[in-house]
């Protein structure tokens, strides 16, 4: 698949899923929970609490595994996304997310809990896309 169909792919991906497992370190071992996405470009956005497992696994290991699509996708693909988590707290983000995202577990966009989690990815993988089921994967690395 030429890099641009991949891409097109990856966006088409981000644009319909919204829910999707995010992996962190935990000591040695992986640790996953569900979260809700949202995206400007390729980065991720998902909220969260400051007193939460993840966040002190972020800070000891900022790199993460998020497993997004399947079930929204017309064919099955999902995207394997590889990056860095960076921990947001500027009001300016917790502004634009807290608008353009669902309004499950805060109350408020001044609760003192409520962060943001950004994922700038290092590289995305096109996964189970049936239309192209006789090529391997699809990897587009963003650290060039």
């Amino acid at each position: 698949m030429e890099q641009e169909k991949v891409i097109e792919e990856i966006e088409n991906i981000l644009e319909v899923s919204r829910v999707g497992v995010m992996s962190t370190i935990s000591g040695d071992k992986p640790n996953s929970r569900y979260m809700i996405f949202y995206n400007d470009g390729h980065t991720l956005y998902t909220k969260t609490s400051k007193d939460t497992l993840k966040v002190d696994e972020i800070e000891k290991n900022p790199n993460t595994h998020v497993l997004l699509g399947y079930e929204e996708t017309s064919n099955d693909s999902f995207l394997e996304v590889d990056g860095k988590v960076e921990i947001v707290e500027d009001q300016e983000t917790l502004d634009h997310l807290w608008e353009n995202q669902d309004k499950t577990y805060f109350d408020s966009k001044d609760d003192p809990d409520f962060i943001v989690l950004k994922i700038e990815p290092e590289s995305i993988k096109v996964m189970n896309d049936k239309e192209n089921l006789d090529t391997p994967a699809e990897t587009v690395d963003f650290t060039k």
